[in-house]
């Protein structure tokens, strides 16, 4: 399996969305899961689930925008998101180890630690609903 695959273009807040704004510290895409780096000015940076970075592995929201570093970003942080992917309903989405990534629970590797995105209300709302687990995939 991979990541899911997301048009940026098609990226939309639902109606009931929390958004907050901010400054990307890295190039990043509409769709993309980033962090909130502390040590950077509280700029958004990619998040994944094996990084080296303990931060970087506690996802705070969804780019609703692409932009490069020094960038204004809007991160939508809850509420039902227009992913820009097809989705199976009902289905976990989780935190990738790629950086930025969102996937089933089958992407998350042996030596990664499991973080919960949301669920899948239809086959393309992500119902955010970011939970750490502190659980990493042991086989």
């Amino acid at each position: 399996m991979a990541d899911l695959s997301i048009t940026a273009a098609n990226v939309l807040r639902g109606s009931n969305a929390r958004v907050e704004t901010g400054i990307v510290g890295a190039t990043v895409t509409a769709g993309q899961v980033v962090y909130r780096d502390a040590s950077d000015n509280n700029k958004f940076k990619l998040a994944d689930c094996d990084s080296a970075t303990a931060a970087a592995k506690i996802p705070y929201g969804i780019a609703l925008n692409s932009g490069s570093a020094g960038q204004p970003a809007a991160v939508q942080i809850d509420g039902d998101i227009t992913i820009g992917g097809t989705l199976s309903p009902g289905l976990p989405y989780f935190l990738s180890p790629n950086p930025g990534g969102i996937g089933l629970i089958a992407e998350v590797a042996i030596g990664d630690d499991y973080t919960l995105l949301g669920l899948a209300s239809s086959a393309s709302v992500l119902k955010l609903g970011f939970l750490v687990s502190g659980a990493t995939r042991a086989s």
